[in-house]
């Protein structure tokens, strides 16, 4: 796992500066802090910061073919790259070290484009080549790694992060882009090529940009799918399937461990996906190895008994970390600094405290069981959806929606606990029940809520847009011939995977502490066996996850497959108040600053946080409140960290790998 960033003329202009891409490759050496490599030419400069966790002796970048034709640096990892490797071999092709970087230069080399669909793996990827002057920007299929580019005086930036791009040149414009927050408050994240910063793009999942003779092409090289028609479709019984899944899991663990030359270890949050994997992943390894689990002093959020349940199963090295609300609040400002986007919930902020606890023990990487939700139809909102279309055929029964009673029963303000606000809220649109956005408009018009706080001058530069229907406008052909559950769970990876989960609770808040995650969850052949089951072995009636269930019977113990569902979560506004609360908050909401950042309206800030600071229960406190108020502390936050501030000098700079075109 690394940092990767540089920058290539797209028109005459000087060469890049080395200055220029140190201060690039210092904001981010975070990332990877082990090794510091360098190349630049007349046209184009690469850095790379490096985390060393395969082949640790000879797999320094940036890395050129046979010829130095050819240059790489990338991000990430390549699981199958063995298997690759041999395969080119037999092509002729020979290797110098025994990197999976290395294989990708010659994968181009031999496939071209098609390379990317043949990697198993979590990637962001610049190749430069140089007789052609062409750079080839790629990303991993489900965005696990990120990507951003930015043009400016004749020049493309890319870089892991965003602060790379403003630390390349300070006439880079720095601004918040009001498209991008709106996008943030409807989705949670901003929808790729779009970022929450102006001028600054975000490569899509599963997208390559090509920059050659001065201009910019991209195209998706991969896109999710399900069956149409049945097409395609897991034909076997859903025994088989848990089987099926079962063998596809472990062999995605197993390449998550044996394809590491350093120790790794396991997330253990007690519920089941995290405990599918810890499981496998004890399997694989045969022998005692580290887990790392949250607790929080909160009971409502706290899940320690089944923690410790499996911990005592697995006989691990565990390592746990408590977390009040006043480690919450002070830790926020880095978390938002690292995530680079407005946040809606602090979730991010335990991991983060959590990623450095992982660090403090000596682990490079850690596997995790994000994605299980999204693949295998784990989120209440599938169960929503369902139950929401069930009632739309009888939209007048007075029982079908008592089935809603059966959702969200962790939250202490829950959405069904009044049956009378759950009939009118869940109630709304039910004749829409066919439209393309029924299972995820009530969290879309929640979130779009929040908008009341947008100053004049957000609006006025959104009038006219609607962010839904552009969406809505950008589905693939063939969306209308799935299944309901696979349009529900195609929107959810399109709009919350990336942009929110990998993103701001999985490589950021990891990277801030120079630790790898991996997510054998969404191994490409677990994702297309997922995609290919009958919807009632993901979501039967409303039983989640069932097939992952079904497996899970020999390897957990029953109170954890059974166990009442209980999504990760963390105290959200509570955490900033109180005679202990941080001096920053007050500072970031002061009226001044408020109306500076432009976003929202002063005087609606004002009242909001009046209303948190009289507040000391959690249940006096409205979903919206919550997310109203993490939403505008994170984006002030973001204006005064990434917006305000002027580049600053590098410090110096040791590069291990240092090729210089231009040197006599």
């Amino acid at each position: 796992m690394c940092g990767i960033a540089g920058m290539v003329n797209l028109r005459e202009a000087p060469p890049p500066e080395v200055e220029a891409l140190s201060r690039m490759a210092a904001s981010i050496l975070y990332r990877g802090p082990d090794e510091l490599g360098l190349y630049r030419d007349r046209e184009c400069g690469l850095v790379h910061t490096r985390l060393s966790i395969v082949d640790l002796a000879t797999g320094q970048q940036p890395m050129a073919n046979e010829d130095d034709s050819l240059y790489v640096i990338f991000n990430g990892e390549i699981f199958n790259f063995v298997e690759l490797r041999e395969e080119l071999l037999a092509l002729g092709h020979r290797f110098r070290t025994h990197s999976d970087t290395e294989v990708i230069l010659h994968a181009w080399e031999s496939w071209g484009e098609a390379a990317f669909l043949r990697f198993n793996g979590q990637f962001a990827i610049a190749l430069w080549d140089r007789p052609r002057r062409r750079l080839v920007l790629a990303r991993d299929r489900l965005g696990v790694r990120p990507l951003h580019t930015c043009e400016h005086a004749g020049r493309v930036y890319f870089a892991s992060e965003v602060k790379a791009l403003y630390a390349a040149d300070p006439g880079i414009t720095r601004a918040l882009d009001p498209a991008g927050l709106d996008d943030v408050f409807t989705f949670w994240g901003p929808l790729a090529p779009r970022s929450p910063f102006l001028g600054v793009r975000e490569l899509a999942p599963g997208h390559l940009a090509i920059y050659e003779d001065g201009t910019r092409s991209e195209r998706a090289y991969y896109e999710p799918s399900f069956p149409v028609d049945g097409a395609g479709q897991f034909a076997g019984s859903v025994d088989e399937a848990a089987r099926a899944v079962h063998a596809a899991l472990e062999q995605a663990v197993r390449l998550r461990i044996l394809r590491a030359d350093v120790p790794v270890g396991s997330y253990l949050s007690g519920g089941l996906d995290s405990s599918i994997v810890a499981a496998l992943g004890l399997g694989q390894k045969g022998e005692r190895f580290s887990t790392f689990s949250l607790r929080f002093e909160d009971a409502e959020y706290d899940e320690t008994p089944y923690q410790r349940m499996m911990v005592e199963r697995l006989k691990s090295d565990h390592h746990e970390l408590v977390v009040s609300k006043r480690d919450i609040a002070e830790a926020f400002p880095q978390v938002v600094a690292h995530a680079e986007r407005p946040l809606l919930r602090t979730a991010p902020a335990p991991l983060f405290l959590l990623s450095k606890l992982v660090h403090e023990a000596g682990i490079k990487v850690v596997l995790t069981g994000e994605g299980a939700d999204e693949m295998f139809a784990g989120y209440d909102l599938f169960r929503e959806a369902k139950v929401r279309r069930f009632w739309a055929r009888q939209p007048a029964s007075r029982m079908r929606p008592r089935l809603l009673e059966r959702l969200y029963p962790y939250l202490t303000r829950s959405p069904v606990a009044q049956q009378a606000m759950a009939r009118q809220f869940f109630g709304r649109g039910l004749e829409r029940h066919r439209d393309p956005g029924f299972s995820h408009e009530p969290r879309w018009s929640s979130t779009s809520a929040l908008k009341r706080l947008f100053s004049d001058q957000q609006r006025a530069s959104l009038a006219g847009r609607n962010t839904v229907a552009e969406l809505i406008a950008s589905l693939p052909a063939a969306f209308s011939r799935w299944t309901p559950l696979a349009q529900d769970q195609y929107l959810e990876t399109r709009t919350l995977l990336s942009s929110y989960i990998l993103c701001s609770q999985g490589d950021r808040m990891l990277m801030a502490h120079s630790v790898e995650g991996r997510f054998p969850f969404l191994d490409i052949d677990v994702v297309a066996l997922a995609a290919s089951l009958p919807p009632a072995y993901k979501l039967d009636v409303l039983d989640e996850k069932h097939v992952l269930k079904c497996l899970s019977r020999d390897i957990l113990p029953p109170a954890i497959i059974d166990r009442p569902k209980q999504p990760y979560r963390a105290p959200d506004a509570l955490s900033f108040v109180g005679p202990d609360a941080p001096a920053w908050i007050g500072e970031v909401l002061a009226p001044a600053v408020v109306a500076a950042a432009g976003v929202f309206a002063p005087a609606s800030v004002e009242t909001l946080w009046r209303k948190c600071r009289d507040r000391r229960d959690e249940a006096q406190l409205s979903n919206a409140d919550n997310m109203a108020l993490v939403g505008v502390l994170s984006t002030q936050l973001l204006y005064t960290q990434l917006v305000e501030p002027s580049p600053t000098a590098a410090p110096p700079m040791r590069f291990t790998t240092f090729i210089d075109r231009l040197s006599p």
